[in-house]
């Protein structure tokens, strides 16, 4: 139903935002205009730096001091949020208007417990004692499906996983009954199930409140499950509009076909699939814009394009492009690749480089022990990607410092290259070899180094490239293969955007030329464009010099794409490995099953998902016998509770820990058969 169907919550119209730096106006949105309905939710998509948090902190008036309204009004009912009252707002935040943000970390008082940050907005918004308050947060927190939400009050964030400081985000934001919902990026940074779980709790709750919702999001998939209509936002303006199912199987402007051609599907493979970044970047901010916004890379783009700027135009039912030539936009061909691009990878030696036996992580002694890596047994050959995944909590990054040498096992063996590595004290030529890709650039390189500085000091201790000159040289390579340009060179971290801090943390992983790479979420921050150009350039690497990886993520399309073996962990144990192929097919651990349930996808006809009940337990005390049984949709009863599972082995060379074989798990993740609820769990 469009919002001309239904009453509209939120109307903005022609907004126009600029914000002030050095005594210029430099203008992020230009002339939005889109509506929310009652009960409705909408999505808004684009790249970093588009506008989209900006349209998100308008509508919530949480605009910084520098902050201009040019133009337009934002129309909250029959009022309008840019001329009310302080007193209005504060009225109407947390009552009738609430926001959730990215990163609740950063948004909840580290020094408050979380039931008596919840319990201020009754106190502030109904007048309730603060012995009421608190049993109404005790309350929320059951809504919003806490388990133990009476202990969960007297806790600190800190205390809390990623997944449960999201839901008190969404308890203090739908404490009183908001009528309008704004959402920027609440999922990005949490593991699939989780992610699949909070967007759960966001249907459940806008069902029962009857909210309206603005969804703020870089990832396509959870949009296109989410909500109702999508708009696209690119350089501040809003350029394609319309039902999410029709926009995504049909787009009608060559940015939002671009979008979509960036993210890896499922079933897609570096060996025979190649990602589309867009090429180019965005227009600097402030920068006056004669035609399309869009067409120094767009590629239909024409003379009338750079001359004069197209008006959104109808393409269908509800659904409207700010592009002259739409009617092309379906014929636009994938771009075509480069020569190095299209060649394929190079032979592997062939043989194992790295043998991990057994390995154990434990931290701290005694009763306050708690093991994050459970004797794990790995093989990654020369030239080969494993792809490691799994929830927040199963040990995947304990396992990957422990091999690169950040942190010393309690016991097992790490062999690199026929030489045993186990300790963390290894010689320049072990730490050469081995190298990480960390997941936030931010904290791994040093801010007041310039990247010229820090390329040099890692060819120097890494490489032992010495002399200025020669350094110059390589680091000119360096940077040639991870397509920095020269004037990125003399700035600092801060001045670049995400994407190019990545490239940055690659080329200083293979200043040393290593052998292998452990790369740790190294694009769970950055939009599709970007990843899929990192992707892009981790594959081209590879092939380059025949490095490995071991490549963390919680993105499964992701791992699919880029690995050729996958290894699933679950609370500290590998419980299924094998070829990517096999692990995406049936028969496959049912906690694989889950994972991959658990994928956000834009094809309409996708799977219901498998939920697990139940948290991850703690790893200080693992439940007995098999460590899934608490939460294993595929439950056999005591076998599962008391012995541990043997390997099973599938004829395509996959092995998965679990009681039931190979040909009877096939049968059941074919669908003949309902799941049954995990041990202990609610039906």
């Amino acid at each position: 139903m469009s919002t001309t169907e239904r009453q509209q919550a939120v109307r903005i119209e022609g907004l126009s935002v600029a914000y002030r730096r050095r005594g210029r106006l430099l203008r992020v949105l230009d002339d939005v205009s889109f509506s929310i309905g009652a009960g409705e939710a909408y999505g808004l998509v684009g790249e970093s730096g588009c506008g989209k948090t900006t349209v998100a902190m308008s509508l919530m008036r949480y605009l910084p001091d520098n902050a201009e309204v040019e133009a337009g009004r934002i129309m909250f009912g029959d009022e309008d949020v840019l001329t009310a009252t302080g007193a209005t707002l504060r009225k109407w935040r947390g009552d009738r208007m609430a926001m959730v943000y990215q990163d609740p970390g950063t948004a909840l008082n580290p020094s408050i417990k979380v039931g008596e940050q919840i319990a201020e907005v009754y106190r502030f918004h109904k007048g309730m004692s603060r012995s009421e308050a608190l049993a109404a947060a005790v309350e929320m927190l059951s809504t919003v499906q806490i388990s133990a939400p009476d202990r969960v009050v007297r806790r600190y964030p800190h205390e809390l996983s990623g997944g449960q400081q999201q839901r008190i985000m969404f308890a203090m934001a739908l404490a009183t009954d908001p009528d309008l919902l704004v959402l920027d990026e609440p999922t990005t940074g949490l593991d699939a199930t989780v992610e699949a779980e909070v967007l759960d709790l966001v249907e459940q709750l806008r069902t029962q409140f009857d909210t309206s919702i603005l969804f703020v999001s870089h990832n396509l998939g959870i949009v296109a499950r989410m909500c109702e209509r999508v708009g696209v936002l690119y350089a501040g303006r809003l350029i394609e509009e319309g039902p999410a199912g029709e926009l995504f199987q049909n787009p009608r402007h060559p940015y939002t076909l671009a979008l979509l051609r960036c993210m890896p599907r499922m079933g897609m493979s570096k060996d025979v699939d190649r990602l589309d970044p867009i090429p180019g970047s965005l227009p600097p901010i402030g920068v006056e814009i004669a035609g399309c916004v869009y067409a120094d890379r767009c590629p239909i783009a024409r003379d009338r394009c750079r001359a004069e700027p197209p008006a959104i135009e109808p393409v269908g039912a509800g659904h409207g492009a700010r592009c002259f030539y739409h009617e092309d936009v379906p014929r636009i061909p994938p771009r075509e690749r480069a020569a190095e691009e299209q060649a394929q990878a190079e032979a592997a030696d062939g043989g194992v480089l790295l043998k991990v036996d057994d390995l154990v992580k434990a931290y701290g002694s005694g009763a306050n022990q708690v093991v994050a890596v459970a004797g794990v047994d790995i093989e990654v050959g020369r030239g080969e990607v494993l792809g490691l995944v799994g929830e927040s909590g199963s040990g995947k990054t304990s396992l990957a410092k422990c091999i690169v040498g950040l942190l010393d096992p309690s016991a097992g063996t790490i062999e690199f290259d026929q030489s045993d590595v186990t300790k963390s004290n290894r010689d320049r030529e072990a730490r050469r070899q081995l190298q990480m890709v960390f997941q936030n650039p931010d904290n791994a390189l040093n801010p007041s180094h310039t990247v010229r500085a820090i390329l040099r000091r890692s060819l120097e201790l890494l490489a032992g490239v010495r002399g200025k000159d020669k350094q110059d040289a390589e680091m000119d390579d360096l940077a040639r293969s991870v397509r920095l340009e020269p004037r990125h060179l003399d700035v600092r971290p801060a001045s670049l955007s995400g994407g190019l801090k990545q490239r940055v943390a690659i080329a200083r992983s293979f200043a040393g030329n290593p052998s292998m790479v452990l790369c740790d979420e190294p694009t769970s921050a950055l939009d599709v464009s970007v990843q899929a150009a990192i992707l892009n350039l981790l594959v081209d690497l590879q092939r380059r010099h025949g490095v490995s990886y071991v490549f963390i993520s919680h993105d499964l399309a992701v791992v699919r794409y880029v690995a050729d073996r996958i290894a699933v962990m679950y609370l500290g144990q590998i419980v299924d490995v094998g070829p990517a192929d096999a692990v995406f097919e049936a028969p496959h651990h049912p906690y694989t099953e889950a994972l991959l349930s658990a994928i956000p996808t834009l094809e309409p006809d996708a799977k219901a998902r498998m939920k697990l009940h139940g948290t991850l337990p703690s790893p200080a005390e693992p439940p007995t016998g098999c460590r899934f049984h608490t939460r294993c949709p595929r439950f056999l009863g005591e076998v599962c509770t008391t012995v541990e599972p043997p390997w099973q082995a599938t004829a395509d060379g996959e092995r998965y820990r679990c009681h039931i074989e190979p040909e009877e798990l096939a049968r059941l993740q074919a669908g003949d058969v309902e799941a049954a609820p995990a041990g202990g769990a609610p039906p």
